[in-house]
């Protein structure tokens, strides 16, 4: 049986508009046997029958990577006839975790390999009269749309047949599982400030779907914001064009809702109400991609718990793929995901290896005009930050060092050529140059010198960091073409750019600067240096004791890694205590000041004008570095 034999793509008799929330229901007859649902969607869904939740959350993809979802429904149906309802919300905005297609939802129902109900006009389907279509209020322009609902309108009427949406897809199924809701988080604590203003607080940072029950005594309009801290004293619902916060119209009586689309990522929610209400609850119910964990021995209990924050930090960043941070944007990038992965070989059983493996696939997926990446995966912008493509080969590189699966690099060779070929186009000296262009972020760190100009194009002159990783990119390719006979067709090339480029960032200081004649000397770049092998050893050693001794602009958390990587390759039992010294420094700053994950940047909720994000996984990394060095250790560990 072919997926989708008899289905079509379906929406409501109106074509799609930005925003807006699609409700469709269809009948079934069922007499016993193993029954499944396949359906997918543009953009995101949930899934009811007989008017109990069963699922939701579409993959993030493509159209020519279009995920369906394939979900045992025996056990929700009953003899006879079933009802099953479809809630479609599309988003229908390009944005940095959505790329645009054409709104619609396609579904078939099997039993015992028979199709007894699919998509088509005669499906029953209407705009939806409770979500509030067409508001355009994003969260961040990274996660898109919060959401607005009038449980005043509740109504079962205004259905009518469908319209068939013309969509070509290439479908695959789910590569990995769906995300598992616990029941609800628990309330630590609820100020009152008075019947129709509240300050919950849920005890520690929780992911998962916004829910509620409360109790008004007339119909109210009612706000819930949501936030990691409450620095102001209450939670911070607007941040400059970022609006941490959805509405609800209650009636008047018993209110009880769920979203099961959005996920929020909180630890603290306030609640405005137009009227007095009884809040019976307000909060979250967890989302959570299962996982187990290797269990591990540290002795330190101070490196316990920065070890526990950081796995704690790298599980919530885990939805349908990895997240940056799941509070501000929930977006895939490839630096971040880097980071996350080589955390999870070491701290989940089987090293994670099918989520990392369906994180590589769909962050190949990606296609551009050029050879570059985009910035996230799916995206819709056509912004790029052109070194995170670099890592994207040094991620598909260490992917096989720790799984030794070789087959998704023999399936996404060519696209990392792809990635080689872009950045030598961009080198007419010899070097290669930083991306001009006003959708060229030639991001690094959030660090002095290296953060780049978003939005604002830059001259296309080289710079230390881009060649160095340009250098590491190509190593990895080269080893990753031995690994699965494919020829290499840059031999050479590294050898030759390494002489260029110490010729032309090597100070009179012998230390490297960022930018030719330029005062820019930096812990990532000359951590890049040696990494990259352009520092000769004599040079190296020198530069890791002026890392040490501050004499260089400090790296930001996430880019740490390259920081202790150089100084562990330099000399391991020389470098091991400042390196855990300084990883004990910062993150004992996370604990003392209760948080239970890990920060985007050392400056917790302050950074980014009041938007720093306070679990972030890209900053997980004591996990990979608490490992190498044996501070912590599973049973028959093998270290790389």
């Amino acid at each position: 049986m072919n997926i989708f034999e008899k289905s079509q793509w379906i929406w409501i008799k109106k074509a799609a508009d930005v925003d807006e929330y699609a409700e469709f229901c269809d009948k079934l007859e069922y007499y016993g046997g193993k029954a499944s649902i396949r359906l997918s969607c543009d953009s995101d869904y949930t899934l009811y029958i007989n008017e109990q939740y069963v699922a939701s959350n579409q993959y993030g993809d493509y159209e020519h990577y279009k995920i369906y979802d394939e979900i045992e429904i025996s056990n929700y149906l009953k003899e006879g006839e079933n009802n099953i309802e479809i809630l479609v919300h599309y988003f229908g905005e390009n944005s940095q975790r959505y790329k645009v297609g054409k709104g619609g939802l396609i579904y078939e129902v099997i039993c015992d390999n028979s199709i007894i109900a699919y998509s088509s006009e005669k499906t029953l389907s209407r705009k939806s009269p409770t979500y509030i279509s067409g508001r355009k209020i994003r969260v961040s322009s990274q996660l898109g749309f919060t959401f607005s609902y009038d449980s005043t309108k509740e109504t079962k009427l205004g259905y009518d047949i469908s319209r068939i949406v013309e969509k070509s897809c290439t479908f695959y199924p789910r590569p990995i599982k769906k995300q598992t809701i616990k029941d609800r988080q628990k309330i630590k604590s609820i100020k009152v400030y008075s019947d129709s203003h509240y300050l919950i607080d849920l005890g520690t940072e929780i992911v998962g779907l916004p829910t509620l029950e409360i109790v008004s005594e007339n119909e109210a309009d009612i706000t819930v914001a949501y936030g990691e801290h409450i620095e102001d004293g209450c939670v911070r619902k607007t941040i400059y064009d970022r609006n941490f916060y959805y509405e609800y119209k209650a009636k008047k009586g018993h209110n009880q809702f769920t979203n099961y689309m959005l996920r929020l990522a909180c630890r603290y929610l306030e609640v405005f109400s137009s009227s007095p209400i009884e809040i019976k609850y307000v909060g979250v119910l967890p989302q959570i991609y299962e996982i187990e964990e290797n269990e591990c021995k540290i002795e330190s209990a101070l490196d316990r718990k920065i070890y526990d924050i950081c796995v704690n930090t790298l599980k919530l960043c885990m939805m349908e793929h990895y997240v940056d941070c799941p509070w501000r944007e929930q977006a895939l990038y490839a630096f971040d995901s880097r980071n996350q992965m080589l955390c999870g070989y070491y701290v989940f059983k089987d090293g994670n290896k099918d989520y990392a493996r369906a994180n590589l696939k769909l962050i190949g997926q990606d296609r551009r005009n050029d050879g570059l990446l985009s910035i996230c995966y799916p995206c819709g912008t056509s912004l790029a930050i052109p070194s995170f493509s670099l890592y994207y080969i040094l991620q598909m590189k260490e992917y096989i060092d720790y799984t030794r699966d070789t087959s998704l690099s023999g399936e996404l060779y060519e696209k990392m050529c792809l990635i080689i070929d872009e950045f030598l186009k961009n080198s007419p000296n010899g070097l290669i140059n930083k991306f001009s262009g006003d959708e060229m972020w030639n991001f690094y760190d959030w660090s002095p010198f290296l953060s780049g100009s978003l939005g604002v194009s830059q001259d296309a002159k080289s710079d230390l960091i881009v060649n160095c990783l340009f250098i590491i990119a190509l190593d990895c390719l080269e080893q990753i073409a031995g690994r699965i006979g494919k020829s290499f067709n840059y031999v050479l090339l590294a050898q030759n750019l390494r002489l260029k480029t110490r010729n032309e960032f090597l100070t009179n200081s012998n230390t490297f600067t960022v930018h030719r004649n330029a005062d820019e000397i930096t812990v990532l770049g000359n951590s890049l240096a040696i990494l990259a092998k352009v520092a000769t050893k004599e040079e190296a050693h020198y530069l890791c004791e002026k890392i040490i001794n501050g004499q260089m602009h400090d790296c930001s958390l996430s880019m740490k890694i390259f920081e202790y990587e150089a100084l562990l390759y330099v000399n391991s039992e020389k470098y091991k205590a400042f390196v855990l010294n300084d990883i004990r420094t910062n993150y004992k700053k996370m604990l003392d000041y209760g948080s239970d994950t890990v920060w985007e940047t050392i400056d917790g909720p302050s950074a980014f004008d009041n938007a720093g994000s306070l679990c972030h996984g890209w900053s997980a990394i004591p996990v990979y570095i608490f490992h190498k060095l044996g501070i912590a250790k599973k049973e028959g560990e093998r270290i790389i």
